[in-house]
């Protein structure tokens, strides 16, 4: 059965979510929108997907590349414009039947997640964060490997480093490679991203920590969209790029060594075993208090 996947692209009412990436592409709870959708297609008995894009033609197509990683094949297409449902369908699907998912299934824009169709990602700041706090319980899903939910509500990584003099209160999600120092407070509500830091007594309630985005010491988040150093407000639509990379900055290597060397040596070390990574904070934790 054929499908076809549409990328959304120029979302007026959430101009600050597309800064970054493509929003087809953007990492929700450690993996993109695109690839959550290409892997519902294949469990749906979908055996090619067109996937309809109309810029970064080349990022979308790393990503997708021939489609074997879903156990289909796929295909990525440039359009000038995004196209209608309807337009999509009729130049696509035409009359065709028998090789197609139902309606309205056949055809997809990229603008909710897969079974929540109600919630819609970018109509408006608040429901981006509503859509992703109803989909948190399912984002674990029954492929996802290295995830388990400590407790009830609390769904953490395998491969994150959690300070044990830290507290969880559900709902949150703590991704792979994420440090979480002491006396930190993470929820409710709360979403931190693959490879994020966020430094000791840190408070972090109803917001979303982006992937490679480090958190420094004393700092509280809330209600708000942090990535890199652009810090969104998802309630007000406010925003703001924090000048400061020892309150929040990305961890990309230069930024990394801007705050301490010792925690670009985190960083480095994130493909280790966790013994190794609890040894390496607690020599941070030395340092940091000599």
């Amino acid at each position: 059965m054929n499908a076809v996947l549409i990328c959304p692209s120029g979302c007026p009412a959430v101009p600050k979510l597309e800064q970054k990436l493509p929003l087809a592409i953007q990492t929700y709870f450690g993996r993109t929108l695109l690839d959550y959708w290409l892997e519902h297609l294949a469990g749906s008995g979908v055996s090619h997907v067109t996937v309809l894009a109309e810029d970064h033609l080349g990022l979308v197509r790393a990503l997708v590349r021939n489609g074997e990683r879903w156990g289909i094949k796929a295909e990525v297409l440039r359009k000038p414009r995004q196209l209608t449902l309807a337009a999509v369908r009729a130049e696509y699907r035409g009359s065709d039947e028998a090789n197609w998912l139902p309606e309205p299934h056949d055809i997809t824009l990229l603008d909710h997640f897969p079974g929540l169709p109600q919630f819609r990602l970018f109509q408006t700041y608040s429901g981006w964060f509503e859509a992703l706090q109803q989909f948190l319980p399912r984002a674990a899903g029954t492929c996802r490997i290295g995830m388990r939910e400590i407790q009830p509500g609390i769904w953490v990584s395998v491969r994150a480093c959690i300070s044990p003099l830290a507290r969880l209160h559900a709902p949150c999600w703590i991704g792979e490679h994420a440090t979480i120092g002491p006396r930190c407070i993470i929820g409710p509500q709360s979403i931190v991203e693959d490879g994020a830091f966020v430094e000791s007594d840190s408070e972090i309630s109803a917001s979303v920590i982006g992937p490679q985005t480090f958190i420094g010491k004393w700092t509280e988040v809330r209600r708000s969209l942090a990535w890199g150093e652009s810090l969104l407000n998802w309630e007000t639509g406010s925003f703001v790029s924090v000048p400061d990379p020892f309150l929040m900055c990305s961890l990309s290597p230069s930024h990394a060594e801007k705050i301490s060397p010792h925690l670009a040596r985190v960083k480095a070390a994130y493909t280790r075993t966790k013994s190794d990574l609890q040894l390496l904070w607690q020599e941070l934790l030395a340092h940091k208090g000599s």
